[in-house]
């Protein structure tokens, strides 16, 4: 009796996984097998592009990127697999993954150096960059290492697939930004001055410019730190305000030198003072009208003033 009921469990499930499974798989005679739709490509690359379209222009994008990598492992070496590559880093942006675009796009470059659609894949990947410089986009922390900036290694990209296309002096530029934004003084001046140097015509080279003061400024830390690079940032901002004086950043020029200026005056005053604490009142005259002599609007002139009253008639 068991032994008969066994049996009946194991033929009805037998009948069940076969209608499940046949409602998923289809013989083809062609090859004589049963295939899966959903895992089996077409019979051509062509015609596997087409099934890729067509989900992309209905905006099935999670089957569009299926059938995309669809093409691309089961046709290699055909013509439209360069399409399909295209097409997998168009799906993943409008899945909102973009730093996965980003690398499919680079994917296709680097596989696919004839694609016509080289172009199209660096604007795109300049595109990418610049929202993840200006904070539009996060992407989950698997894709990179947390702590990183997107933006740089993108940029990078850009300017070695095309250092001489039109995204070429932005992307050196932008490259410089995103340094910036994490601190990387060092490399962004380099970065800045290559826009001075391999792209001396662009439309950057003013605001290149403005952004070295802006770093040598950072990297000095004060005129108590480095008086010399304190200095060299604020005439930097002088010369840049002389040279462009109606340029976008001239306001914010001016106020960064002033802001420098202000510095240079405290950091004289606080050497005077330190000479008056020494007795050496000489040496804190000289520094208390140094301070009047060159920084006569900051607000240390007129403490300088106060002081050296006080020093009269010490010796």
């Amino acid at each position: 009796m068991n032994r008969r009921i066994t049996i009946l469990s194991i033929t009805l499930l037998f009948i069940f996984v076969s209608v499940d499974v046949h409602a998923f798989w289809i013989w083809t005679p062609e090859t004589k097998r049963w295939i899966n739709p959903k895992y089996s490509a077409k019979e051509n690359a062509r015609l596997q592009l087409a099934e890729v379209e067509k989900f992309y222009n209905s905006e099935q994008y999670k089957l569009s990127l299926r059938e995309a990598k669809k093409l691309v492992s089961y046709f290699p070496r055909a013509r439209e697999a360069a399409k399909g590559q295209f097409y997998i880093g168009l799906c993943l942006e409008k899945l909102g993954k973009y730093y996965d675009a980003y690398k499919a796009y680079q994917k296709g470059i680097e596989k696919y150096p004839f694609s016509q659609d080289i172009m199209e894949m660096t604007r795109r990947q300049y595109e990418i960059g610049k929202m993840f410089l200006e904070g539009q986009v996060k992407q989950s922390m698997g894709s990179f290492l947390v702590g990183d900036e997107p933006a740089i290694e993108i940029f990078n990209s850009v300017l070695e697939n095309a250092p001489y296309s039109e995204f070429a002096a932005s992307s050196q530029y932008k490259l410089g930004l995103a340094l910036l934004k994490i601190k990387r003084l060092y490399e962004a001046n380099e970065a800045f001055q290559k826009v001075l140097d391999d792209y001396p015509n662009s439309e950057w080279v003013e605001s290149a410019k403005y952004q070295i003061a802006v770093v040598t400024a950072k990297v000095s830390g004060g005129f108590a730190y480095d008086q010399a690079s304190t200095v060299s940032a604020r005439k930097q901002f002088e010369g840049l305000l002389e040279s462009y004086p109606d340029a976008q950043f001239s306001q914010e020029a001016k106020q960064r030198a002033g802001q420098l200026k202000e510095e240079e005056a405290e950091g004289h005053y606080k050497i005077a003072r330190f000479y008056k604490k020494q007795k050496a009142f000489e040496s804190a005259r000289i520094y208390y009208q140094y301070v009047i002599d060159n920084y006569p609007a900051s607000k240390w002139a007129g403490e300088a003033r106060k002081q050296l009253l006080e020093l009269e008639g010490k010796k």
